[in-house]
């Protein structure tokens, strides 16, 4: 499955083909006698009488070629169910691929399913996949082929068998685990493929042109399905859990007890509206079976932005997808709908005296929420969801005396999506809405916004074969609160309203509501041989606010993109494909200052052995760092130059590895950094993997930000040079005992640490020359504090304390774990046993060792969580 995604999404990419759909027809047969059993064999008396599909052509690695080895496939059905039978010869059956993964595992090995289009609305489509070792994959496709939701676990059934000849796929998919119109003959759009791992050959039974203009469109016809019911389509997952938290006990600490445990139970479940509409829903819903976040350090004005792996949210996540820019990268990271806001840590934060002891939540729980998604027949996507989060509060304790004092209000968020298909999807017309409320009955939480909205319009059209297309995104935002909340908006690192030398934007602390827009506008051509092209403007006004639901880094922007790439259409020597890309962008503000411009160019090769390499370089302008004094005026940096390279071996060997560099510099002569990142993965057995990735990042940044002081004589930007290194280790197993039994183990020691020298003051910050911008404090200026771990500042060497600011050094040490035993006991039921552990520490103190840190990182006492959950899947 993993295979034919990359394919498929590679050729959604690439544009239209410019010859007529030599369209496959099949016709299913009703079962009126004994359903087939599924048990790999193939030898039911029922599939005698089928008909018979066959004539398979490569699609990788020479498209149209015919294939290797020979495939054939039969469908029948009854009142319940649509029956597969996929037949793959193999004249060197001993190097059938038949490794063992978790469901939906990413593994090179061989592989058949069937791909519907039950809509049949040429655009969207539901994949059922198996592998020889009997590991089942799905996904649903979307936007022919565009978008694709890999967390999509319907309850199927399938069954495999290797014999002399090749081996055989049955698969059973009950009716009520798609969605079809209510008709009384269907058509579907129908396609069939097989993966050979060996040759990493993918074959299909419709085929499709490796420059096809999407892939959901080009399906063959399935004929014959008449009179199916409308099944109800409810299902119900109830769920227990309990879980055991030890920790380090803290005598005199009455929240530090050593030792907790809890017990909990909630409902998930899904229930069709109509034939079309799905509506989920989870009551206190809980993730502790999922993995946790990667550590970092982050030193920049901006929030970290971290993938969804929560189940709820990530399943049947693309209908809410709405970015303000097409495509992948920094610049289509601004979305309207975030979904880790739901349920996020409390935004409150409470200090505490020396004799105090806090106890404050981790997360905001969930109360409830539900989605209601589908596509009706007419073309039209609809997608809603809703949540609530209960109130949040902190418990302090001094001596006998206790208090609670809230740190998250009640909030209940709503998102709203609809996209309408016309032109069998040439175009597309689409709204989206976005609404979040909070109830804040005290004053500490005047902060937050009461009530934040956003919404857009999207209209794409595609010509030409759908080779060529116009793609316009819209949004607004508006927010309300309390002046504090409005104040806090206008400061915030989106924003920093407050910027003296910014003059078409001024902080206005009697605001209650702030409203703004963005978006972006992209022409080009996206398929039909070799080149394509994209240019493309994106605007942010001042006021744009996405945060409360969304996902924004920077407003108050207007900015110009052009991408080119040239692309090879079949294998040539050793080459089996190349893909060459160049970038170019500029920024302006909206007071029309410019900010700087950039440019790059990369390669990427596949070869004929299934190694791939691949690198580039970039070049950035003297740019103008609006955001680097945290509110301060906008400061130039340097001219910089960065370049990366990736190399890594066929994944379908038995140890395979990768390797990846990236070296930047700037022209300040000083500012540089280095980052390595080296893989090994390691397959002793079919069903054990094991995979090892360090990373190793060090560098000089000459302009690092440290504090702002406030003085008698005005404000003071304190920056520093720091030396920064940062040393991960990514370590991972999977075992599989069977397809539906497996244990997985993620663990990440991280440690960085960061030591700050050159302290300077920021006197002319857009000065053309570097070393004009600052002072850098001598030793007559500057002496440290041990005692307090500050620095004093004597700037005017008077023998007088001028200001001082704490020492910015810093170690940090962290340790995050899973293990995590799956095992699915029956259909669509599952069983988790998960051990968690955390260790995590820091210092001021800004040297790098690595025997030292580590050491000190594992002497750190751990938090473990143990956890049990088991649910139950029935359908009603």
């Amino acid at each position: 499955m993993r295979k034919l995604l990359s394919i498929l999404v590679l050729i959604s990419i690439a544009g239209g083909a410019a010859q007529e759909i030599d369209r496959k027809m099949y016709t299913a047969r009703f079962c009126d006698s004994t359903a087939p059993v599924l048990d790999g064999r193939g030898d039911d008396a029922i599939w005698q009488q089928a008909e018979l599909g066959q004539g398979f052509t490569q699609n990788e690695p020479d498209n149209g070629a015919p294939a290797s080895e020979i495939s054939f496939f039969k469908i029948v059905y009854d009142a319940d169910n649509l029956y597969v039978l996929i037949r793959n010869q193999d004249r060197q059956p001993d190097r059938i691929s038949a490794r063992l993964t978790r469901r939906d595992g990413d593994a090179e090995v061989d592989e058949a399913g069937i791909v519907l289009d039950s809509y049949f609305d040429r655009r969207t489509a539901f994949a059922f996949g198996v592998t020889a070792a009997g590991v089942r994959k799905d996904l649903v496709f979307s936007n022919d082929g565009e978008n694709e939701d890999e967390s999509w676990d319907p309850v199927w059934f399938a069954a495999t068998a290797i014999d002399d000849s090749g081996w055989t796929a049955e698969l059973r998919i009950p009716f009520n685990q798609l969605r079809y119109p209510d008709l009384p003959e269907q058509i579907w759009g129908l396609e069939i493929y097989r993966d050979l791992a060996r040759r990493d050959e993918t074959a299909l039974w419709q085929h499709i042109p490796k420059d096809a203009s999407g892939i959901v469109h080009f399906f063959g016809d399935l004929h014959g399905l008449k009179n199916l019911a409308q099944p109800k389509r409810v299902e119900l997952l109830p769920y227990t859990v309990s879980d055991l938290s030890t920790g380090r006990p803290e005598p005199d600490n009455p929240f530090a007890p050593g030792r907790t445990g809890h017990f909990k139970g909630g409902l998930d479940g899904k229930a069709g509206v109509t034939s079309d509409l799905t509506m989920d829903f989870t009551i206190n819903p809980d993730f502790g079976q999922v993995e946790a976040d990667p550590s970092e350090v982050n030193l920049t004005a901006f929030e970290t932005f971290y993938e969804e792996k929560r189940p709820f949210f990530i399943e049947g996540k693309n209908i809410f997808d709405y970015r303000l820019v097409m495509g992948d990268g920094d610049l289509s990271m601004d979305q309207l709908f975030y979904s880790r806001r739901i349920g996020r840590a409390p935004q409150r934060e409470i200090e505490t005296e020396d004799d105090e002891y806090l106890r404050s939540p981790a997360n905001t729980s969930i109360l409830g929420a539900f989605k209601l998604s589908g596509k009706t027949r007419s073309g039209l996507s609809v997608g809603v969801l809703d949540a609530i989060t209960q109130k949040e509060e902190a418990e302090i304790r001094r001596g006998e005396a206790s208090q609670r004092e809230a740190v998250e209000p009640l909030s209940n968020y709503f998102v709203s999506r609809l996209q309408k298909d016309y032109s069998a999807g040439a175009t597309s017309v689409g709204l989206m809405m976005t609404g979040t409320h909070r109830r804040i009955s005290i004053d500490q939480l005047n902060f937050l916004n009461r009530a934040a909205y956003t919404g857009g319009i999207d209209l794409r059209h595609a010509w030409n074969k759908q080779n060529w297309l116009v793609d316009f995104r819209s949004a607004f935002s508006h927010i309300r609160g309390h002046k504090e909340a409005l104040l806090e908006a206008q400061t915030s690192s989106a924003r920093y309203f407050q910027r003296p030398d910014a003059d078409h934007v001024q902080v206005d602390s009697s605001r209650t509501t702030l409203s703004g827009t963005g978006g972006s506008l992209s022409f080009g051509k996206v398929g039909g041989g070799h080149w394509r092209f994209l240019v493309m403007g994106i605007w942010r006004t001042p006021g744009l606010e996405l945060n409360d639901l969304g996902y924004m880094r920077q407003a108050d922007q207007l900015i110009q993109v052009f991408w080119a790439q040239y692309r090879t259409l079949k294998p040539y020597g050793k080459l089996r494909e190349l893909y060459t890309n160049v970038n170019q962008w500029q920024f302006w503000n909206f007071d029309g200052e410019f900010i700087g411009r950039g440019a790059n160019c990369n390669v990427n090769l596949t070869f004929t052995n299934s190694w791939h390499a691949g690198g580039g370089i970039s070049h950035e302008t003297r740019w103008l760092g609006l955001s680097a004094l945290r509110g301060g005026p906008a400061i130039y940096y340097p001219a910089s130059t960065n370049i990366w390279y990736n190399l890594s071996s066929d994944d379908r060997k038995a140890v395979s590895f990768f390797g990846r560099g990236q070296n930047y510099h700037n022209e300040d002569g000083i500012t540089r950094s280095n980052y390595y990142s080296i893989g090994l993965e390691a397959r002793p057995s079919a069903a054990f993997s094991l995979s090892l990735s360090p990373s190793f990042s060090y560098g000089t940044e000459d302009l690092q930000y440290v504090d702002t002081i406030e003085t008698g004589r005005g404000p003071r930007y304190i920056m520093g040079r720091i030396d920064q290194k940062n040393l991960a280790m990514v370590v991972r197993f999977d075992y599989c005992l069977t397809p539906n039994l497996s244990v997985q183990y993620y663990g990440q020691p991280f440690i960085a640490a960061g030591n700050y020298t050159h302290f300077k003051s920021v006197t002319r910050p857009r000065a053309s020359v570097h070393t004009d911008q600052f002072k850098t404090f001598s030793a007559e200026e500057i002496e440290y504090d041990g005692e307090n771990d500050q620095y004093a500042i004597d700037e005017d060497s008077d023998g007088q304390e001028d200001f001082r600011f704490d020492k910015p050094d810093f170690n940090f040490r962290q340790f995050r774990s899973n293990l995590v035993l799956r095992w699915e006991y029956r259909a669509g039921s599952t069983l988790f046993l998960v051990w968690s552990q955390g260790r995590s520490n820091s210092i001021e103190e800004g040297r790098f060792s690595y025997r030292h840190d580590m050491r000190e990182l594992f002497n750190v006492y751990p938090d473990n969580v143990f956890l049990v959950k088991c649910n139950y899947w029935f359908s009603l």
